[in-house]
This record gives C-alpha cells, sequence and structure tokens, in this order.
C-alpha cells in the first residue's frame, strides 16, 4: 500500500506533538516534564515503542497482503502507486472544489464575446475560498461595528485598562520576595503572639549567646535598658540586624540567613525586652534613646569592638 508520508517522518511527528502537548499541559516549573516527572519519560517511551512497533506491523501485514494478490491485482496496485500525488482523482477532487476551474476542453463555456486582436477573455469565477473568505471579512466587520460602535461595549483604551488590571492580578499572586514583604522604610514593631513567638525562638538561637536570653547583656549590650549604642528603635534594630555592624565584626549581617519578616519579628521581640530588668545585666552602654514621631536613624557610632555585640545591638 502506497503512503503518502514514510513512516520515518509519520513516527518522528507524531511522537514530537504528543511530547510538546505534555510539556503544555503539565505544569513542572522551569524543568522539562519528563525530568521532573519521571513517570512522563516513561510514558513517551513506551509511546515511542507502541509507534514502531505498529510500523512495523502494518508492514509486516502488507507485505503478507502483497505476496496474496494475483498477478493481475499486483499489476493493478503497481499502476495505481505510478500515479502522482497531484494526479491522484482525491488531490484532483479537492483542487477542483477549491477552485471551480473548468477544463481545458470546455473553455468555449465561459468564453466571452469581445476579443482584441484575437485575444479572447474567460470569465473564470472567483475561487470558492476567496469569496468565503471574503464573506466571512463582512460579517466580522458588521459583528465589530455593532459590538464596539453602536453598543459601546468598550474600546481599546478599556481594554488596555482590563488588561493592565488583570496583569497585576496575577502579580499580586506571585510570591513576594523577602526584600518585597518589609524593608527598612516600611518596618513597624509587631506585637501579634505569633510574630513575638517566633521573634522571641530566632533570638535564643542566634543572639541569646552573646546577649543572654533574658537580654541583659554578655559580651553584647544590655538589651533592657534605654541606652543605645547604634540608636533604638524598631528601624535602627531592623537596620543593624540586617546590615550587621562596622564596629564589631561578630555583630554580623543576618539578612543573608534570615527573612525580612523575620528580623522584623526578632526586633519587635528586642522592644519587648524594654523595662524587664534582668538579674546581673551588664551596665548601661551608649545614650538613651526616646522613640519620637521625628526620630531620625542614627550614624553608628564608632566604639571599641570589644564592648559591642550581636544580633540586636542597641
Amino acid at each position: 500500500m502506497k503512503k503518502l508520508i514514510p513512516s520515518y517522518v509519520r513516527v518522528p511527528l507524531l511522537f514530537a506533538f504528543v511530547f510538546a502537548a505534555m510539556e503544555y499541559f503539565i505544569d513542572s516549573g522551569d524543568r522539562p516534564a519528563f525530568i521532573k516527572f519521571p513517570m512522563v519519560a516513561l510514558f513517551l517511551g513506551v509511546f515511542l515503542f507502541l509507534l514502531i512497533a505498529i510500523e512495523i506491523v502494518i508492514d509486516a501485514v502488507d507485505k503478507v497482503t502483497y505476496h496474496l494478490l494475483t498477478d493481475e491485482q499486483k499489476q493493478q496496485l503497481a499502476d495505481a502507486q505510478s500515479v502522482s500525488f497531484t494526479e491522484s482523482k482525491w488531490y484532483q477532487n479537492i483542487v477542483s472544489k477549491l477552485t471551480r476551474s473548468k477544463e481545458m476542453e470546455r473553455e468555449e463555456d465561459i468564453m466571452l464575446d469581445h476579443d482584441y486582436d484575437g485575444i479572447k477573455e474567460l470569465d473564470n469565477v472567483l475561487p470558492p475560498w476567496w469569496v468565503y473568505l471574503f464573506y466571512g471579512t463582512i460579517i466580522f466587520a458588521l459583528v465589530y461595528m455593532v459590538r464596539f460602535h453602536v453598543m459601546n461595549e468598550y474600546d481599546q483604551e478599556q481594554e488596555f485598562k482590563n488588561e493592565v488590571a488583570l496583569a497585576e492580578l496575577e502579580k499580586s499572586k506571585l510570591p513576594k520576595s523577602a526584600a518585597d514583604e518589609v524593608n527598612y522604610e516600611t518596618v513597624v514593631a509587631v506585637t501579634d503572639a505569633t510574630s513575638l513567638a517566633k521573634g522571641k525562638e530566632i533570638f535564643t538561637n542566634a543572639c541569646a549567646a552573646c546577649h543572654k536570653a533574658d537580654g541583659g547583656g554578655l559580651v553584647g549590650p544590655n538589651l533592657t535598658d534605654e541606652h543605645w549604642i547604634n540608636g533604638g528603635g524598631i528601624k535602627n534594630i531592623f537596620k543593624l540586624i540586617s546590615e550587621g555592624s562596622k564596629n564589631n565584626p561578630s555583630m554580623v549581617a543576618w539578612k543573608g540567613n534570615l527573612s525580612s519578616t523575620d528580623i522584623q519579628s526578632v526586633s519587635s521581640y528586642i522592644l519587648t525586652l524594654q523595662g524587664t530588668k534582668p538579674a546581673g545585666a551588664k551596665a548601661a552602654e551608649g545614650e538613651v534613646w526616646k522613640e519620637t514621631a521625628e526620630a531620625k536613624p542614627v550614624t553608628e557610632a564608632v566604639v571599641d569592638s570589644t564592648k559591642v555585640a550581636e544580633p540586636a545591638k542597641k
């Protein structure tokens, strides 16, 4: 049996189509689906195997069927297969329906009466596909005019605004980076129990070694009094924990280990230690800080690094 598309072309095309469809419909993030999901790779392998097996079976059936034919039938099959694609009846019927052209033998049916120096003109009809496409454009224009110029459903400006609003909505669903959640300008002290509990946990694990679990100070300064070396208030504490201290190498920047919300939580927890007066607290260091609406962030003081310590420098 003669095939319009040979198997060595048909099999890769079918496999590529299925492969592309799976990559499109399976959400695998930034990795190919067949890598992220082993079952997809297994399915593709089985599908390719089946395609090749089917082609082998069809080819075997064709060969067996051919050997069962008589000599006359084999000759008829050979004659049929010798006809080119453009000469086949199927192709000729399709072309005839699309063009409605007349055979040369019947051109007198569409010959116009006038001629010029022996040159005559044929009254060929327009190809049906062109006519139908033209009618389609007229229908589309009428619908467009009624919808957008008569009913005033919406214009291009409104469509643009709708698309922008939709994009903003999708953008709002994306996970925000730590820098977008909280920064120096937007940080405020949180008071909910969940955030303060998280702040206490971080303080115990990361800050207590230098400031003691009660904040009374050890290597680092006392965090429970009103004196601050590098300025008090939520913004200064947040900045110091995030960026670290230039004067005290032991007070490293924690923004690489903690998210901004975590730093906000531990900064807020440190503020709750004010006035607790733990036993054995270190003597006050720095200057008294009074939180006011006009309070500005202070420039980090140049002090002896042995007197300044960790996570929450005062």
